[in-house]
């Protein structure tokens, strides 16, 4: 896939204020600090489309960015660790899962992982979530060339060992670089093929609000 085109379309915190489902969307999430706005921005070619920051819990809201005007990157807010109150961090776990649940044009979640540590439980957890939900999530491991090819790969095994203790296939994985662009061709080439196969869904008006 050539990116021709990357914007900032619109940043919310309720579901029923989001663009409409009408074009392919992919989610990107990950622990805080986890190197998601780096990679953001190096998918499509923009160095400073997504805001990235030293200081983890920065993204606080659903951030859409519109790709070759044909599909969107959805810059979720990280989970764990952010220096929030409790009920600040509860409300975002709300309407991320809000959004997960309810969002029709949603194809895939693109789940982050730290390619340098060991299977962590927090986002094992969170896989775990989007199994019993049924929601499709590929694993994207970031920060490969802060180490050995030889430790990313123990560490991508270890990780795709733990989810067969409760997925029969494990989701596709892609090992990535937001300096190098190692895994950047290929996860643009999975989108791609994702979005030849969108249907766009069956909009029904109702009158109760989406994110109560």
């Amino acid at each position: 896939m050539i990116i021709k085109s990357a914007a900032f379309v619109c940043s919310n915190t309720k579901v029923s204020a989001l663009p409409p489902p009408v074009m392919p969307e992919y989610a990107f999430i990950g622990r805080s600090n986890v190197g998601k706005s780096s990679l953001i921005n190096k998918l499509v070619n923009q160095h400073g489309l997504a805001k990235t920051s030293q200081k983890p819990g920065k993204t606080q809201l659903i951030n859409h960015f519109l790709v070759n005007n044909e599909w969107y990157i959805v810059d979720l807010p990280g989970y764990g660790y952010a220096k929030v109150s409790k009920s600040s961090r509860e409300k975002w776990e709300k309407f991320i899962r809000n959004y997960i649940q309810k969002r029709e044009s949603l194809q895939c979640i693109m789940v982050l992982i730290d390619s340098r540590l060991e299977p962590q439980q927090i986002d094992l957890d969170f896989c775990y979530w989007l199994g019993e939900i049924q929601i499709p999530f590929v694993l994207i491991f970031t920060k490969s060339d802060k180490q050995s090819a030889t430790k990313t790969s123990k560490n991508v095994s270890l990780f795709r060992k733990a989810l067969q203790q409760w997925f029969e296939e494990v989701p596709p994985a892609f090992v990535t670089s937001a300096e190098s662009g190692q895994g950047k061709d290929q996860v643009l080439d999975f989108i791609s093929q994702t979005n030849h196969d969108f249907v766009m869904p069956v909009l029904q008006k109702t009158t109760q609000p989406q994110d109560q």
